[in-house]
């Protein structure tokens, strides 16, 4: 009954988490920093990323979440150039969802794929943070919602580790981020 409970109240404020980016802070490296966690709708996609990346082998585990943060950061400069595509905010919200889920119950992907996935809401999440300042003080709000992302990875990858031998802790996770993305997308 508890669960149902906390699940109602993050479903009814879903649509407010997901507007994380409009009227913050975008001066110098601490706010960098503290924007992906800031921001659920970054935060949530963030530690997906690396929950995921935690349930394949070899390379991949370190490829996946590499690919997102490098793409990220082309996006950035996309969106500080004035570059827009329709749909980001939905986007953004979709990547909650489906990089949830995907954590929680992709058995099997090719590594090239789940890159391209990434790579392509991470397009949007570089977007969205470039589209939101100026080039103006550019570098130090890049270089920190970089780490920050880097840093979620990690927790995320760590959550990940931990689950190999309570794969039950992996399914809530992210069954539990991509229910809160579908909110998100609901409300976008």
């Amino acid at each position: 009954m508890m669960m149902k409970k906390l699940l109602a109240v993050l479903l009814c404020l879903s649509p407010v988490l997901a507007l994380a980016h409009p009227g913050h802070d975008t001066n110098g490296v601490m706010a960098g920093l503290m924007h992906p966690v800031g921001g659920w709708d970054h935060l949530l996609a963030m530690v997906a990323v690396g929950l995921w990346a935690a349930t394949f082998s070899g390379k991949a585990r370190w490829l996946i979440p590499t690919t997102f943060i490098g793409v990220m950061a082309a996006g950035f400069v996309l969106g500080i150039n004035g570059i827009h595509i329709p749909m980001t905010e939905q986007s953004i919200a979709a990547s909650v969802l489906i990089l949830g889920l995907a954590a929680a119950w992709v058995k099997k992907m090719p590594t090239a794929a789940a890159m391209i996935l990434v790579g392509v809401f991470a397009l949007f999440h570089g977007l969205a943070h470039g589209a939101e300042m100026g080039a103006h003080g550019a570098l130090g709000y890049a270089l920190g919602f970089v780490l920050a992302t880097a840093a979620l990875h990690a927790a995320g990858f760590g959550l990940g580790c931990v689950s190999v031998k309570h794969a039950w802790l992996r399914r809530v996770s992210g069954s539990l981020i991509g229910l809160i993305g579908f909110g998100m997308l609901m409300g976008a």
